[in-house]
């Protein structure tokens, strides 16, 4: 099937990250180098998360103190008038019997703003900081005192006001309890039945791929606790092995459920806090066939329900009596692949609707849900995905779309009662924009940026974009980014046949030659969650690229069919039961396609590398398509995907059971035989999402078929690789050294 390439607009070309760099780039230009890119903030960019006040658009932000080096003051800010006014100064922070303030990770406040709760001295619980010490600061009295001070340190975890603001509920150690905050008398308001249970936070699966942490609700009257709990007892334990932090290896277990075995048994419980009695809730079903990612109160005695099938492609919506614990369905939302759980059933019109996020017509589209019947009215319509929903707010909702190129992301507004879709995002902001919309929805701050181009932050005012000032400029690193060799880029579709249009970029190398010959490097990804080919600022791995781009390399990245992107729904979901086997096809088809239009590249020459899925698809490149990629770097890949973790791996390609062939053939393991070029495989040991136990398994495939290869594990290693001293300069070398070692870079 022949394979061709076309550009956006006849000749979509990204020149503001291309001959733009070359009219502004002062002399003499600069060059990259790993340590300038990962040891250094020579490119380093600012960003900006306000905490907005619950109604109006007033926000709370951390400002240096001036009267104490090194902290900082709670100051609420109006944003029209850049008013600050004092909440917290740092000198307020300062616990009993210590002579520095409180470091703040967080910070959350009753409604009044009489108490604000400070989150601190935190630890990583896998991917993030959900774990540490909180201390309630009582304005009004002008005290501060640590909550849980009985629990061993820095175990408190997701600690929260009640809506009333005169308890604290937290979770220490699979339990959850409350403190009284004017008394300090605690309650130990869950009871594990054995060692096997976790109360008010999530086991391993739950937590990575639903992003449930915090497992507790309070009831909008103060008065009731929902919580999750999870019996692990079934399920099977895995084993990181830590060799280097002690004379003798010391080993860290944890519950992780694998593709078709068992999963643990979730149920809700409701806490009566003065009865202290609990009301288990009736959802249907085995507790270990379904999953509960999301659940919600909807008044002081109902709560909504979130249940995933195991094969998760069905959401039934459920509304349950916490009193009596029985639910009923509201509806339910099916596709023939899988459903995602909807993080944005946001109440409206006084609780009698909820908005939803469905792809029932084939787009992703807003709706809004009759609370009561579940009857659906669509918000948004066309051919063109609400990617993501921002805010809504009075009679409008706020959305990112992209209906006309699926690289770039833009700001869209709806009438809540249904209507035409409005884009609020000026022309004159080409790329990607993202925003923080004020409660009220009247201002917002807008991040903006484009492919090579570091991102600027602006307020906003809203629905007219109205600039009232200037946020963030990240001056520094554009001014490094164009003091750099030039080099193009551009944007490109190629048609990989059936129809099929493929979206990537290509950067050329660096004082480019058009009748010479370059070798090619590309980066992959390809999997549903994510996505490489967007016109945004793409950080440290732009930079590498760019630097590779200096040293003779060609660079590309193309998304495949089934990558997250605003292309519909068909697009994303073609993938289903065959990860590992059409986004190789697509991927491969791309590359031939690229390689053949453009006389320049050499295709005795191309390379490949990726991380975590990325690092499969490297794998699946190398060992499936031997005669075109010639050296691959694989970073912390997943070589079988029997042993990943259940949620993902059965949410995209069934269970191993139903779908035997697809797992074959998806992964990568099965085809080592094939291996012809040169192959990088790196890996942390103490990855707990790809286990460093599949590379053992590929590594006996691989000198069974006698195939020669290069390996580098970095001891207890999570799977970003960036612990420990040096790190993440070290394995940029690695990285670049094995592409300048075995693609030899430079023209021909």
């Amino acid at each position: 099937m022949k394979t061709s390439i076309r550009f956006f607009a006849g000749l979509f070309l990204f020149l503001s990250a291309s001959q733009g760099f070359a009219r502004q780039v002062p002399a003499p230009q600069q060059s990259l180098s790993v340590e300038s890119i990962f040891a250094s903030d020579r490119f380093a960019t600012d960003t900006f998360f306000p905490t907005w006040e619950t109604e109006g658009s007033s926000f709370i932000r951390n400002i240096p103190s001036p009267t104490i080096e090194g902290a900082v003051d709670l100051v609420a800010v109006d944003p029209k008038t850049n008013q600050e006014t004092v909440l917290i100064p740092a000198t307020q922070l300062l616990p009993p019997g210590r002579d520095k303030p409180l470091t703040i990770a967080h910070h959350q406040w009753s409604a009044d703003r009489n108490l604000a709760l400070i989150f601190t001295n935190t630890r990583k619980v896998w991917r993030r900081h959900t774990r540490g010490d909180y201390w309630l600061m009582n304005r009004t009295a002008n005290t501060l005192r640590q909550i849980g001070s009985d629990r061993p340190s820095a175990s408190l975890m997701f600690a929260k006001l009640s809506p009333d603001g005169k308890k604290v509920g937290y979770v220490s150690e699979g339990d959850v309890y409350v403190e009284d905050v004017l008394t300090a008398d605690v309650k130990k308001i869950t009871a594990k039945r054995t060692p096997d249970i976790i109360n008010g936070t999530s086991d391993w699966v739950y937590e990575e791929e639903f992003d449930l942490r915090d497992g507790f609700r309070w009831s909008p009257d103060s008065q009731k606790i929902l919580f999750w709990e999870f019996d692990t007892s079934e399920v099977g334990e895995f084993t990181l092995i830590n060799n280097t932090d002690s004379l003798y290896p010391t080993v860290k277990k944890f519950k992780h459920t694998k593709p078709g075995q068992a999963n643990s048994a979730v149920r809700l419980g409701v806490v009566n806090l003065n009865e202290g009695t609990t009301q288990w809730l009736e959802v249907p079903g085995d507790p270990r066939e379904n999953y509960i990612p999301r659940a919600r109160w909807t008044g002081d005695d109902q709560v909504m329900v979130q249940q995933l099938n195991r094969d998760q492609n069905q959401n039934s919506v459920r509304l349950a009596d916490t009193t009596t614990g029985e639910t009923r369905e509201l509806f339910k939302d099916t596709d023939a692949a899988w459903v995602e759980a909807c993080d944005d059933d946001i109440e409206v019109n006084d609780g009698k609707q909820f908005v939803w996020i469905s792809e029932r017509d084939g787009w992703r589209h807003i709706y809004l849900v009759d609370a009561m019947t579940g009857e659906m009215k669509r918000v948004t319509s066309g051919q063109f995905d609400a990617f993501e929903l921002v805010r809504v707010t009075g009679d409008s909702v706020y959305f990112i779309a992209s209906p006309d190129k699926p690289t770039d992301r833009y700001l869209y507004r709806s009438p809540l009662t249904g209507g035409e879709s409005i884009r609020v995002t000026p022309d004159s902001f080409p790329g990607t924009n993202s925003y923080d919309i004020s409660p009220d929805g009247t201002v917002a701050f807008h991040t903006y940026s484009s492919f090579g181009q570091p991102p600027i932050t602006d307020l906003v005012e809203l629905p007219a974009h109205t600039l009232v000032r200037q946020i963030i400029s990240n001056d520094n690193a554009r001014q490094a980014v164009n003091a750099l060799i030039p080099v193009e880029s551009m944007f490109l579709r190629v048609n990989v046949g059936d129809g099929a249009l493929l979206d990537a970029w290509l950067i050329k190398p660096a004082n480019f030659d058009p009748f010479r010959k370059y070798p090619l490097i590309v980066h992959v990804y390809g999997e549903p969650v994510g996505t490489t080919v967007t016109n945004a600022w793409g950080g440290n791995n732009y930079l590498w690229h760019r630097m590779l781009a200096e040293q003779g390399y060609a660079v590309c990245s193309i998304d495949n069919r089934g990558t997250n992107v605003p292309r519909g729904r068909d697009f994303r979901k073609i993938i289903y039961e065959k990860i590992g086997i059409l986004p190789a096809s697509d991927q491969a088809s791309a590359v031939k396609g690229i390689v053949s239009h453009f006389p320049w590249l050499d295709a005795s020459r191309v390379g490949v590398w990726g991380w975590s899925g990325g690092g499969s698809m490297t794998l699946n490149a190398m060992f499936k398509y031997p005669d075109l990629y010639h050296t691959g770097v694989s970073i912390a890949p997943v070589p079988d995907m029997r042993y990943y973790d259940s949620i993902y791996q059965e949410r995209y390609m069934n269970t191993p059971a139903k779908n035997p062939d697809g797992y074959r053939n998806g992964s990568p393991i099965h085809f080592a035989k094939h291996l012809k070029g040169n192959l990088l495989i790196v890996h942390g040991t103490g990855d707990d999402n790809c286990h460093y136990q599949t590379i053992e398994l590929l590594i006996n495939e691989l000198v069974k078929q006698d195939r020669q290869f290069s390996m580098m594990a970095y001891p207890n290693r999570s799977h970003s690789i960036n612990e420990g001293e040096n790190t993440s300069v070290h394995l940029r070398k690695l990285m670049t050294n094995y592409f300048l070692d075995h693609l030899p870079a430079g023209p021909r």
